[in-house]
């Protein structure tokens, strides 16, 4: 079972708008608090990438 961890810059205090992420063996698994049975799988590159994207849009990457 995977110990979950909220992000540091969740919503309002009822826990209700936050990214939560927990690590899988050689994976990572990110959800939203509040639909928590869709579970992402990642790779720690391909989170990287995620994250890059998601604070820097306008850059494309190869």
């Amino acid at each position: 079972m995977p110990q979950w961890q909220k992000s540091s810059f969740s919503g309002p205090a009822d826990g209700t708008e936050c990214i939560e992420l927990a690590r899988d063996e050689n994976t990572l698994l990110l959800r939203e608090s509040d639909t928590p049975h869709h579970i992402l799988t990642l790779t720690p590159t391909a989170l990287s990438a995620l994250i890059s994207h998601a604070t820097h849009p306008h850059v494309t990457r190869k």
